[in-house]
């Protein structure tokens, strides 16, 4: 079982519901598309802020990183960025990933309370 986020570049939505619709549309642009398009810059520096702290779970040797799949980039398509986290380190890597993601200024989703983080 895991955990699931969306971290998206855009201007953050003023309810939940609204934030939901965005963040269903992109994902069928961009995660549930055949065509793959390569994550934005600004997406691409928000996962390699991540993995400063934890590795990528391709390079997990000690079972420490809380990412469910690997290389983190991979989930990653345009302005969108959909990764599942391990059930078990859910809490503390999804409250991380969401700071991090306000800190620079992108949205985060939290995809199982249907609502914006934080």
């Amino acid at each position: 079982m895991s955990y699931d986020l969306a971290v998206r570049e855009g201007d953050r939505p003023t309810d939940d519901k609204t934030a939901g619709q965005v963040f269903s549309d992109l994902y069928d642009r961009y995660i549930d598309s055949e065509v793959e398009e390569p994550p934005s810059e600004r997406i691409a520096a928000y996962v390699a802020v991540l993995l400063e702290r934890w590795c990528d779970g391709t390079e997990d040797e000690e079972d420490t990183s809380p990412w469910s799949t690997g290389p983190l980039i991979g989930e990653a398509s345009g302005p969108l960025i959909y990764f599942p986290l391990r059930w078990s380190m859910a809490e503390e890597a999804s409250a991380y990933a969401a700071t991090v993601a306000e800190s620079m200024g992108l949205v985060c989703f939290d995809v199982q309370q249907n609502g914006l983080r934080p």
